[in-house]
């Protein structure tokens, strides 16, 4: 757990999934990645599913909601999945149940991110967090029922069409206060309507990069994903932000790295690196 002014920040994890490294690359040579991000024999590299509990003192936030367990065994096989300590039991630890959630900020609704979402419960699919409110980009909902043919199989419906459904969905349009102190900012890039989470108390800042920045070797600006619909923003972006980032001691939130969930970011003669304030639980 770390202090942020009057807030509590708790890197919760749901596991650890592994993906092409090269996708997760795009155009740096594997030479050069694959000294950050070792490859299995599949050419995988493992990730986290690093969520983030918001307590600010009367409302509790959690941004994403990692995988979930709704998957098949072919699908557990693909993404070398490994869930040891899913999501609601990683929460209880920080003394969270489901029903006290108040608010589940998605970045955006890749299976991995939105995938926690929603829970089966015997021929249903229900919201995991019964009592929560979803806060999800208009534009990123309607990106999902519609998808195009290169992103169609990062969505998957039972994630969070049930949400609506169920009368759980807040939807926003670009940056807006989900609760004092804690807001959203549409930033597109990895998909059109992505969206980071800033959260400020007692004159600090953090942000959860989500797929913006999904780990520490993608601190270098133009290291970006295959994956990113939208590379050039995304280089753009951060080179802007990561320069803020430095200057005002912003604590950092990697949603995939495997081994640092938050970090401050600091600038040498080399570039930007990640300063460890909070390593990932099963990590390493």
């Amino acid at each position: 757990m770390h202090k942020l002014g009057e807030f509590e920040l708790h890197a919760v994890n749901d596991g650890f999934f592994r993906l092409d490294g090269g996708a997760m690359f795009g155009i740096v040579p594997k030479p050069v990645w694959q000294k950050a991000a070792p490859p299995d024999e599949r050419n995988r590299i493992r990730l986290s599913l690093t969520t983030l509990l918001i307590r600010t003192g009367t409302k509790n936030v959690l941004v994403d909601t990692g995988l979930g367990d709704k998957h098949d065994a072919r699908f557990l096989d693909l993404y070398g999945v490994q869930r040891t300590s899913p999501l609601p039991r990683a929460l209880a630890r920080a003394g969270i149940t489901p029903e006290e959630i108040d608010f589940v900020i998605l970045s955006h609704l890749h299976f991995d991110h939105a995938g926690g979402a929603t829970v089966r419960r015997g021929n249903e699919v229900v919201p995991t967090y019964p009592k929560a409110t979803y806060i999800i980009q208009e534009g990123m909902w309607t990106e999902a029922l519609d998808p195009n043919p290169r992103t169609k199989g990062s969505y998957m419906q039972d994630d969070f069409l049930p949400l609506e459904k169920s009368n759980r969905v807040k939807f926003v349009r670009g940056e807006e206060e989900v609760v004092p102190g804690v807001r959203v900012r549409l930033t597109g890039g990895h998909v059109k309507h992505h969206q980071i989470v800033v959260a400020e108390s007692g004159g600090r800042k953090a942000v959860y990069w989500a797929d913006l920045m999904p780990t520490t070797a993608h601190l270098k600006p133009a290291w970006v994903m295959g994956y990113d619909l939208y590379p050039h923003d995304v280089a753009a972006l951060k080179e802007r932000w990561l320069e803020e980032a430095v200057r005002e001691r912003w604590v950092n939130v990697f949603e995939h790295d495997p081994e640092v969930a938050m970090a401050y970011v600091v600038r040498d003669e080399k570039g930007f690196r990640a300063e460890t304030i909070e390593g990932v639980p099963g990590g390493g």
